[in-house]
């Protein structure tokens, strides 16, 4: 396993993550899930990303059921809040109220005294960024927090954050987690520049689109497959970008990778990107993703994939 360091901090995250998005606590069962968090961690794999959100705290609690028996402090853990957890209100958003109750409850769930990263799930236009920016850096003055983060925020809301925290506070963001991959590639154009500038990390999530990009969807939509039954795949899955990924499936072949290997090896092209977050149902699936750890790309093979992206 590769590691990176998170921006200019001096946290070090191997290059190939782990997310609970969209499987534990939920389509995956819990045994099953424990097992591919431990498979994850003997493999080198040393950040798992969660959030407060994902099956209503389920996540949560099933990662920190995995976790119990490894020393917590080989270990990067993250969360996140911003979505509404119950009907209250104030269950919600980034107020300081919501900070501050969050952090206590998801901090219970998975069982430990602090998390190394906090994000901030997405913008809240209700809060003023200083509010937020202030609570997470008497979280990190606490100690409950290590790093704080965002999470899909647009880059004048990133560098607004900075801007308040280097005249006001103590602690300033230390990475932005945008959703990135061969087909979905608009952090290029300014979140990925602003974020270089500042000395933020970037750990990216979606990187194989959903599953797109591990080519399952070159022969049409496997009955019961995520792409046949997921809104979030509807925007991705056709026939242009399907065509794309039979052509990298090729370049893949070639280089005795799967597809899959090659969308992460691609995305790590970057200095700036400090992870790929991966998910994985089943170990093998894991065990896959892991290998695309530490991959290097040529220039040649680069200017090909572009060629065949064309975006």
């Amino acid at each position: 396993m590769h590691y990176r360091r998170v921006g200019k901090s001096g946290l070090k995250i191997s290059d190939i993550s782990l997310g609970a998005w969209l499987t534990y606590g939920g389509t995956v069962e819990d045994k099953t899930a424990t097992k591919i968090v431990q498979r994850a961690i003997e493999l080198g794999v040393n950040f798992i990303d969660i959030a407060d959100i994902y099956r209503k705290g389920a996540a949560e609690t099933v990662v920190g059921n995995a976790i119990k028996e490894f020393n917590r402090t080989d270990l990067v853990i993250s969360s996140k809040l911003f979505w509404p957890m119950t009907e209250n209100i104030n269950d919600r958003g980034l107020s300081r109220k919501h900070i501050f109750e969050s952090i206590e409850k998801t901090l219970k769930r998975i069982g430990t005294d602090y998390l190394d990263i906090y994000f901030c799930h997405r913008s809240d236009p209700e809060t003023e960024i200083e509010e937020t920016a202030r609570a997470m850096d008497d979280l990190m003055r606490q100690g409950k927090v290590l790093y704080w983060g965002t999470s899909v925020w647009e880059a004048y809301q990133i560098e607004r954050a900075v801007g308040v925290a280097e005249r006001y506070l103590a602690y300033r963001p230390a990475v932005e987690q945008p959703r990135y991959n061969m087909i979905d590639r608009h952090i290029e154009n300014d979140i990925l520049p602003t974020c270089r500038a500042h000395g933020i990390g970037l750990t990216v999530w979606s990187p194989l689109a959903q599953g797109l990009l591990t080519g399952k969807y070159n022969s049409g939509l496997p009955e019961g497959s995520r792409g046949a039954t997921s809104q979030w795949l509807e925007r991705d899955i056709n026939e242009t970008n399907v065509a794309k990924v039979r052509g990298l499936s090729e370049i893949a072949q070639r280089l005795g990778l799967t597809v899959g290997q090659l969308a992460l090896a691609w995305i790590l092209r970057l200095p700036d990107i400090s992870c790929a977050i991966t998910g994985a149902t089943t170990i093998a699936q894991l065990e896959e993703n892991v290998k695309a750890s530490g991959v290097r790309l040529d220039a040649a093979t680069l200017a090909e994939i572009d060629l065949i992206l064309d975006n």
